[in-house]
């Protein structure tokens, strides 16, 4: 559905001239500064793809999106929505493309959405009853019905967010592309989103292309991520596979039933981890109970309740893997 290969983006900014007549030196003799945004990413996503593509602020993720989307053209590569270009194609790529970009609407701001929508829907060649059908639909998914008449101005936050899905979606496109879309969203605003996007893509069969800075968007939502820094595509690959591939420990703690004894290789140095099994490390231990980090790369589940099984008799166990902020942040 959506093939990149080997997109590049390069800005150039002018160099600002210093000391007398700086002004018109700089007028008849302009030197740039070359910016890469973007260097030679490539990747497939396929129908009915969730992807999130993350990185930090200044990786290149909007630039990405925007020559997705055919705003920017790359300064090489190709780009393919669908098996058209973008770039060359716009009028029939934009009939199947929905754009939602979080810090900017869509929408007009002094109209009341349904005003909007009477627009959008002329824009995109969207028949009455088409409209109509889609509306009431997505009303009762996002409570749209509430803000109706309410001019764009007047909409918190979190209402502006879903009246622009819902006008994203009003032409029924088949891929979708969201640049932050629960920024600064309170914690209902952003599960009312999340349960409507997570139906666009496993009920109708939507192709998304995720950005976010919220982790936890992209735990709930994607099947798969990419994560993008300084330009370049530096993971692709599922989040499992990404939580491995960093190798961060497991928190497992252990409640044993009556008297347990911790081996005293684990304690030679205080708390720490035994040169006989070198990938666990013993951080706590109390009344009954001891904590532990374990390096599942090296190690599996049964090989950890092995050996914890042999310091006493195990009443309960918690595991608790790493927040995959921590696991984002190592990969930055």
């Amino acid at each position: 559905m959506i093939e990149v290969h080997n997109i590049r983006k390069e800005f150039k900014t002018p160099v600002v001239r210093e000391g007398r007549f700086a002004g018109l030196r700089t007028l008849f003799s302009r030197d740039y500064k070359k910016k890469e945004a973007v260097r030679n990413i490539s990747f497939q996503v396929g129908e009915g793809e969730f992807v999130g593509y993350i990185g930090p602020n200044g990786a290149g993720k909007s630039t990405t999106i925007k020559m997705l989307t055919g705003i920017l053209h790359p300064t090489s590569g190709e780009v393919s929505i669908g098996g058209l270009n973008p770039h060359k194609d716009r009028r029939r790529v934009v009939q199947n493309l929905g754009v939602v970009f979080g810090q900017r609407s869509q929408l007009w701001w002094d109209l009341p959405i349904k005003d909007s929508y009477d627009i959008l829907a002329k824009m995109y060649g969207v028949d009455s009853s088409d409209k109509k059908r889609r509306l009431q639909q997505f009303s009762e998914l996002l409570d749209l019905h509430m803000f109706w008449e309410t001019p764009v101005r007047k909409l918190s936050l979190g209402q502006r967010m879903r009246a622009d899905l819902a006008a994203a979606m009003l032409h029924d496109p088949d891929v979708l592309f969201l640049d932050e879309p629960t920024i600064g969203l309170d914690v209902n605003a952003k599960r009312n989103i999340r349960k409507f996007l997570t139906l666009l893509n496993k009920e109708f069969g939507k192709t998304i292309l995720l950005t976010t800075h919220d982790m936890d968007d992209i735990e709930q939502l994607c099947s798969r991520v990419m994560v993008i820094n300084h330009g370049e595509l530096t993971y692709d690959g599922t989040i499992r596979s990404l939580r491995d591939t960093i190798g961060l420990p497991t928190l497992i703690t252990v409640t044993y039933r009556g008297s347990f004894h911790v081996p005293d290789h684990y304690q030679t140095q205080g708390l720490g981890a035994s040169e006989a099994m070198p990938f666990i490390r013993v951080t706590d231990i109390s009344e009954n109970t001891v904590t532990i980090e374990v390096n599942r790369r090296e190690l599996t589940t049964m090989e950890v309740l092995k050996e914890l099984g042999g310091w006493g008799e195990l009443d309960d166990i918690d595991m608790e893997n790493p927040d995959f902020e921590d696991v984002i942040h190592k990969v930055y």
